[in-house]
């Protein structure tokens, strides 16, 4: 058993220096997360990876008593608190553009890439693949969380089949039929 695997086990029971510990060793991972999370997706949040990353561990520990198996584990519950994150922070933006009535100052990332071929493009298309996703989970719950761990993690396949304890022939399987669905959800 690895020591990050000891230290998530020992937060999961309550020990506050083992979880501090945990992030601590698993900070560069967690930013490579987020950075990838910001990357793939269009200028959605005025957050950058640190607060990202800052905000998202803030959710865990309140989630309190969270036990994880493994790295593989806590990356992938990491990679959903990290999605909630940021559909969060697009909601209130929304919200805020519907009369929210505080100044409003755009920060521009420089990001652009979308999930499937460019369609998350807005905040509201964010949306729409958030509900489209919350969809395919309802009707194939292995395919959403490939799409989660892939696109909202950014898991190599590899690391995606550890996860699932699939295989990566599986695990690609899967991402291309969960793009085959999100292009169908979001037209």
């Amino acid at each position: 058993m690895s020591d990050i695997t000891k230290l998530l086990q020992a937060a999961g029971s309550g020990d506050r220096l083992a979880a501090d510990r945990a992030f601590a060793l698993l900070y560069a991972d967690l930013q490579r997360l987020a950075r990838s999370r910001l990357r793939h997706g269009s200028a959605l949040t005025l957050l950058d990876t640190t607060a990202l990353v800052h905000e998202s561990y803030l959710r865990l520990q309140a989630g309190g008593g969270t036990s994880f198996a493994d790295r593989h584990h806590f990356m992938a519950y990491a990679a959903k608190v990290m999605r909630a994150v940021v559909i969060d922070v697009v909601r209130a933006r929304l919200a805020e553009r519907r009369g929210g009535g505080a100044a409003k100052v755009t920060l521009d990332t420089g990001l652009a890439e979308g999930l499937v071929d460019g369609l998350a493009a807005h905040d509201d298309e964010v949306l729409r693949v958030h509900e489209a996703l919350d969809e395919l989970a309802a009707l194939e719950p292995r395919l959403a969380q490939v799409v989660e761990l892939r696109y909202f993690g950014g898991l190599t396949e590899a690391e995606i089949a550890a996860s699932l304890d699939v295989t990566e022939r599986t695990v690609q399987r899967d991402w291309h039929k969960a793009r085959l669905f999100l292009r169908v959800a979001l037209r």
